[in-house]
């Protein structure tokens, strides 16, 4: 990258920053602990909703995870739809199908149930409900949704200043019931989406889609695959790491990004070793939570960017695709992230007091390498069958979508272009 768009990528995420102050941010309303999945009908009530849809997965339905909140929400006279066909990376098809089923039915809110595709899928539901003058893929990007507006009023007119009603933006209220304790989603103010004419994996960024209340029962936990507890796990580290090196912290994001790493580092082994400790599981939602408030508003970085490009090619589950990309990402920056690094090194207790704070950095990075190792995580982006499933031909292409989903927008430690990228994609090849 040459010096000029470097420096037109710093000047960017300086101002997005200094502009990020006067954003309306906001965090979920936790319903936390055991149980707290049923507390939920309740709350519901109490807001006046009569009828809402459930945007889930086919597997969740199977297993049966869904059934309680269903049964509770009949118990007390709310009219339940369920879109069930949600995929691993949300697709254009499936926000359009859920949105007729939603309209079919008359709901009034939507609960997200499951991991971080029922959540994108409902967060781009919740957006056609608010815009149906917009086709999805027009949101792709930063508050398109809100063109931009800062002071949203859910479900009420927003008026411009010569007082009369520009749009109404009739926002359905979104619940987020988590599954795993990895994406974060419950959090952000973005939805991933992909379109499988394109192989494009893109975000949705707007305020308006952070959901205004969350539920963190560690129960809907404990029947998680070993693989999808590592994996999600990893996920949730990537996002802490991501935001910690950025150079868009603020105070409350750096702490929250130290506190979810240590999270990760003392509970994620317990909890893929022993599925149904009830500790170790909580302690992961609570750090997949802060994991998430804290890249919502200091951004991820090119680990992110390449596994949306990977996913939207071959269909890579996200949190397997950071997993494998976090620690080469992390050595490619180099010295340009020693101190952030040697610093949650400190935290997670790995360190000794003579070290140099690039063998603090180091050994950061060969403790993610280690987790990924005891958990089964591969090295590479294999297939079932463990052959290679990046093909070259497709490298180029991804390489670009990578670039144009980070620059000029995430403020990591050092501008990668095409020509790191490209390394990158071959490392994990």
């Amino acid at each position: 990258m040459n010096i000029f768009a470097k420096a037109y990528c710093r000047i960017f995420q300086k101002c997005f920053f200094v502009a990020s102050f006067a954003l309306p941010w906001s965090q979920p309303k936790l319903l936390e602990g055991e149980g707290s999945l049923l507390k939920l009908p309740d709350l519901i009530k109490e807001k006046g909703i009569d009828s809402l849809l459930i945007v889930t997965d086919a597997g969740l339905m199977g297993l049966g995870m869904v059934n309680p909140l269903i049964d509770a929400l009949k118990e007390k006279e709310i009219k339940v739809a369920v879109y069930d066909k949600v995929v691993p990376n949300p697709t254009v098809n499936n926000i359009e199908d859920a949105v007729a089923v939603y309209n079919e039915n008359g709901c009034k809110a939507i609960v997200a149930f499951g991991g971080g595709s029922p959540m994108d899928c409902a967060k781009g539901v919740a957006a056609c409900i608010a815009r149906p003058d917009m086709p999805v893929a027009k949101m792709k990007g930063i508050c398109k949704i809100s063109g931009l507006v800062t002071s949203i009023v859910r479900s009420k007119g927003i008026k411009n200043r010569s007082n009369k009603v520009s749009i109404v933006r009739k926002f359905p209220l979104l619940f987020a019931i988590p599954t795993t304790a990895g994406t974060g989603s419950e959090t952000t103010l973005a939805a991933i989406i992909s379109n499988k004419e394109t192989h494009e994996k893109y975000p949705i960024e707007d305020f308006m889609i952070i959901p205004p209340y969350a539920v963190l029962d560690p129960n809907l936990t404990v029947k998680l695959p070993k693989h999808v507890t590592s994996t999600t796990g990893i996920d949730a580290l990537t996002h802490a790491v991501e935001a910690y090196i950025g150079k868009s912290n603020t105070k409350d994001t750096a702490e929250k990004a130290r506190q979810a790493t240590k999270l990760i580092f003392e509970n994620l082994k317990v909890a893929y070793d022993e599925g149904t400790n009830m500790t170790a599981r909580s302690n992961m939602q609570k750090a997949s939570y802060l994991a998430g408030v804290s890249f919502t508003r200091a951004y991820v970085g090119y680990v992110h960017a390449l596994a949306h490009a990977l996913g939207g090619f071959y269909g890579t589950p996200h949190g397997l695709a950071n997993s494998i990309l976090l620690p080469h990402v992390l050595e490619a920056f180099g010295k340009s992230a020693y101190k952030p690094l040697a610093e949650l090194a400190d935290v997670v207790g790995i360190t000794e007091k003579e070290d140099s704070r690039e063998i603090k950095a180091k050994k950061f990075i060969q403790a993610i390498r280690d987790l990924n190792k005891y958990m089964d995580i591969p090295e590479k982006v294999l297939d079932r069958e463990g052959n290679p499933v990046i093909k070259d031909e497709d490298i180029p292409t991804m390489v670009k979508r990578a670039l144009k989903e980070a620059n000029p927008l995430y403020p990591v430690p050092k501008l990668f272009g095409k020509k790191e990228l490209t390394a990158l994609y071959k490392k994990v090849q």
